[in-house]
């Protein structure tokens, strides 16, 4: 999934000097986004008020959704640059495919990770014949400087490491959490993890002080650091915590998300994360030209266009508002 957005404005992401050094409950409603003719997502970031949570810039939460009697996800061609997009599903399937010739179904809590680098693109659908319900999380990850023109590639991990408490079983899709590292490739401190709480369930998850954290609420009731909250909805939580308390109503599922607060200042424009208007520019010419992205080879379907560039000039700016 991807940002299918045809009214796509530029978010301006990046630097230190509005990362809350201490730790706050600010919760995060999503903005509820079109994703082709039937579907629609909650975009979490960027958010009105908050851009990025450590390296990760994009969230959107979709479902639970019954696709049984519709295609399901439908996302033509499209290209990246200068991010990693993680796909994370709770049910159902997504098919990907790549410019690198990647074909790949990705199942429930299994990795997809596709690190762009300097150009790549890739579809994104659900199977024939697929399951009934389609239920996940698309996120990416910004590169730094000295890694964001890297080789295009992807990773598929199942079977990935976890961390269990009573009550919780927590899976570590990237990054480190208490000992544990996951196979995914990371440019910047980073951990994200899917963390499944069982009804009554009253834990403390250990953390890293110099991270910024937030927690995604996929499913049930769930109470973050006494917060109260609800699916298809987010918890920044700042720095300087160890450890996170969590308690649970009924049966829930949460994602973790943090890292080492991203210094650097960032544009980041439908699918494409640059430096400067020059970049994005010349991505949007490069895809329409088709050139440099390459092609995906598989899909039933012609690829999406890019969006008319904003009239006023693009440049990098802060973190938040």
């Amino acid at each position: 999934m991807s940002n299918l957005d045809r009214q796509a404005v530029p978010a301006l992401c990046g630097g230190r000097g509005f990362v809350v050094a201490e730790p706050v409950r600010e919760l995060l409603s999503p903005r509820r986004v079109k994703l082709g003719e039937s579907s629609e997502v909650r975009r979490l970031l960027p958010n009105l008020g908050r851009r990025m949570v450590g390296a990760w810039c994009f969230v959107d939460h979709y479902g639970p959704d019954d696709i049984a009697d519709e295609p399901g996800m439908q996302v033509p061609p499209h290209p990246h640059m200068g991010l990693q997009t993680v796909s994370w599903l709770h049910q159902g399937e997504v098919l990907h495919r790549d410019s690198t010739g990647s074909l790949q179904t990705i199942r429930p809590r299994e990795l997809g990770l596709m690190t762009s680098g300097r150009a790549i693109s890739h579809s994104e659908e659900s199977p024939k014949p697929h399951a009934r319900f389609l239920h996940g999380a698309q996120l990416w990850v910004a590169l730094p400087d000295g890694d964001r023109h890297t080789d295009p590639h992807f990773e598929h991990h199942s079977g990935l490491p976890q961390i269990t408490a009573p009550g919780l079983t927590a899976t570590l899709i990237l990054g480190e959490l208490d000992g544990a590292r996951s196979p995914g490739t990371t440019y910047t401190p980073i951990v994200g993890a899917d963390l499944s709480l069982a009804r009554g369930t009253d834990v403390r998850l250990p953390l890293e002080p110099d991270f910024e954290y937030a927690v995604l609420s996929m499913s049930g009731e769930a109470h973050v650091d006494g917060v109260p909250v609800l699916p298809g909805s987010m918890l920044y939580l700042g720095c300087g915590r160890t450890e996170l308390p969590l308690r649970a109503e009924s049966d829930a599922g949460l994602m973790l998300l943090g890292g080492e607060p991203f210094e650097e200042e960032l544009i980041m424009f439908w699918n494409w994360i640059g430096r400067s208007q020059e970049e994005i520019e010349q991505a949007r010419q490069d895809w329409m030209e088709g050139s440099r992205f390459g092609e995906v080879k598989g899909y039933d379907g012609a690829p999406l266009p890019a969006p008319e560039l904003p009239p006023v000039s693009l440049k990098p700016r802060g973190r938040v508002r």
